[in-house]
C-alpha cells in the first residue's frame, strides 16, 4: 500500500453548525454538499472542504469536555496567503492555545517554513504553515509595518 495523500482529519466540536461557520469565516472551507446526508444523522460528520472541493475536515458533536491530546491540525497556504492572515487574523478574535489573543509575536520561524499556531472555539488546535520561507521572510519588513511589528516574525 502507498498513501495518496491526507483524505480528511475527524475534529471533535460542541456544535457542528457553529464550528463549520468558525472554519469557512477563518479558513475559508465551506460545506460538502455530496456528503450532506451524513450530517443528518446527529451521530454523523458534517464535512467541511477547501474551495477546490477536497474534503478537509469532518466535524463531529461531542459534550463539552476538556481537549485530553495534543493535536494540531496544520494548514500549507502559500508565502503571500501567510502574509495576508498575519495583516487579517486579528480582526478575526483568534485565542493563542492559552487563551490569550493571538499575536504577531506568536508568528514562528521554524528555519524552512513560518507557522503560527491557535485554537478554534472548541479548543482544538490549529496551525497555518508555508513553506515560502524566502517570501515571507523577504517581505515581512512589509507586513510588520502594517502590523506595527518590526524585526522578523
Amino acid at each position: 500500500m502507498r498513501v495518496q495523500e491526507i483524505d480528511h482529519v475527524h475534529v471533535e466540536v460542541g456544535d457542528r453548525d457553529a464550528a463549520a461557520d468558525w472554519y469557512q469565516r477563518v479558513l475559508g472551507l465551506r460545506r460538502e454538499e455530496m456528503f450532506a446526508s451524513w450530517a443528518d444523522d446527529p451521530t454523523g460528520p458534517l464535512i467541511l472542504a477547501t474551495a477546490e472541493g477536497k474534503p478537509a475536515l469532518s466535524l463531529f458533536a461531542r459534550e463539552h469536555k476538556p481537549i485530553s491530546r495534543d493535536t494540531t491540525i496544520a494548514f500549507r497556504v502559500s508565502g503571500e496567503q501567510f502574509l495576508t492572515f498575519l495583516q487579517e487574523f486579528s480582526d478575526l478574535g483568534l485565542a493563542h492555545r492559552s487563551g490569550r489573543p493571538l499575536s504577531k509575536e506568536d508568528v514562528v520561524d521554524h528555519d524552512f517554513s513560518w507557522s503560527i499556531y491557535f485554537v478554534d472555539p472548541d479548543e482544538n488546535r490549529i496551525e497555518i504553515t508555508t513553506y515560502d520561507y524566502a517570501h515571507v521572510a523577504g517581505n515581512w519588513r512589509s507586513a510588520a509595518s502594517q502590523l506595527g511589528h518590526s524585526g522578523s516574525p
